[in-house]
């Protein structure tokens, strides 16, 4: 085994250690599920219990919306059988341990339900309340969140004991990772369940605590605004994503942001505050699904530079002042150090146990290259100092960038992630 496979199996085993909860909290039974919402999450996060068989009661608020999902979660069964995963009449029985109503009522006697809708707090407390008022007592309630606050959740309920987050990654049932969010009042027999039925569905778990974005999210968060900000220094959308992919990524900020669609959030006729993604918004460059974003797509969806776009990048930033484009070196550096800094923010506060803990997170959740053995770790090859001082400079104009405590004493002490 490589010193970094090593490292990876080790990372592993510590991730399915909760540090204050005791090896012998008892687990609670989980004998049914129920899933809130049949979109891509929830039909997704179902068939991973389908799988093992556990049968699963998903809820929608409407009979087209319930269809649709039940057929995406079909064809997706079909499509592994005809590549040899699996029987093709497997389908079949995995598609009965499944069933389907409009009424939240259907929910009470689940051991789990996991609560999959769109990101909106006001609408994911309403559902929390009414779940509280009719599931039976024990069971977790979970909320999928990528990054809203748990304990405002929780505290919808009259039971937050029982509220944890489990963020699954898209696609549900095949990306392995599973972020378990304990909230201020998750008991120890909530999270160390949660740990348990998270392994049993074949998912990489990592506990991690409250805050916008939790671990993964909240240090992409930088990457993305960083990535944007080398346009403004006169790097090209397809330069920035070559030099990521280079280094090990499957796809780059903008190929990704192509993919998960330019409008989310954005409403026509409104400024939001990103001047380049209002432009290209309004020209009905929206991305992957329009044909257009910050690429043209092929017939095959295959990413093709866009001179529409340079020409609008410049005349959105205008051109560099007396400045030279960015090398392939500042490109990664400005990618992916900010990044750094904020995994050691995490671990300040306490969001992450510990640096591998967050090498997990991005090994398994946003596909860093596996041959590096993670951001953190990586980061310690790269030298500390290195990273600090993009950090100071960063952080002159934005206090956000500043080092982390954290980064300033090791690099002090002259100690990695390593070593804690």
């Amino acid at each position: 085994m490589t010193e970094t496979a090593d490292y990876v199996s080790r990372a592993l085993e510590r991730a399915a250690t909760v540090d204050d909860v005791p090896q012998d909290t008892p687990l609670i039974a989980i004998e049914k599920v129920g899933i809130v919402g049949a979109g891509t999450m929830g039909g997704g996060i179902a068939m991973n219990f389908a799988n093992i068989g556990i049968p699963v009661h998903i809820v929608e608020t409407g009979q087209e919306a319930l269809d649709r999902g039940f057929a995406t979660i079909r064809r997706n069964y079909e499509r592994s059988a005809s590549r040899g995963r699996f029987p093709a009449e497997e389908v079949d029985v995995r598609m009965a341990r499944l069933t389907g109503s409009l009424e939240m009522n259907d929910l009470a006697q689940c051991d789990l339900i996991i609560e999959a809708v769109y990101e909106n707090l006001d609408l994911k407390k309403d559902i929390f309340t009414r779940l509280d008022a009719i599931v039976k007592p024990g069971a977790i309630l979970a909320t999928n969140t990528s990054g809203l606050d748990v304990n405002a959740i929780a505290a919808a309920t009259g039971r937050p004991e029982a509220v944890i987050g489990l963020h699954f990654f898209s696609p549900a049932n095949v990306m392995k990772l599973v972020e378990i969010v304990r909230g201020r009042a998750s008991s120890n027999s909530v999270i160390a369940t949660s740990v348990d039925i998270a392994n049993r569905i074949g998912k990489v778990a990592v506990v991690v605590g409250v805050c916008p974005g939790f671990v993964g999210n909240r240090m992409l968060y930088p990457r993305q605004v960083q990535a944007r900000e080398l346009l403004r220094q006169g790097a090209m959308p397809w330069d920035v994503d070559r030099v990521l992919k280079e280094f090990g990524f499957k796809m780059g900020p903008f190929e990704m942001s192509d993919l998960a669609g330019l409008d989310i959030g954005w409403t026509k006729g409104v400024k939001s505050g990103d001047d380049l993604r209002d432009a290209l918004c309004e020209a009905d460059r929206r991305g992957q699904k329009t044909g257009a974003g910050f690429y043209d797509y092929d017939e095959n969806r295959a990413a093709v530079p866009s001179p529409v776009v340079e020409r609008l990048i410049q005349e959105v930033y205008g051109g560099p002042e007396n400045a030279p484009i960015p090398s392939d070196a500042d490109i990664l550096a400005t990618c992916l150090y900010p990044l750094v800094n904020e995994g050691a923010k995490i671990l300040e506060e306490g969001i992450a146990q510990r640096p591998s803990d967050i090498d997990v997170v991005w090994l398994y959740g946003y596909n860093w290259p596996h041959h590096t053995g993670g951001p953190m770790r990586w980061a310690d090859s790269q030298g500390l100092p290195v990273i600090i001082r993009r950090a100071r400079e960063l952080g002159q104009a934005n206090e956000w960038y500043k080092p982390a405590a954290l980064l300033e004493r090791m690099v002090d002490e002259g100690r990695g992630f390593g070593d804690l």
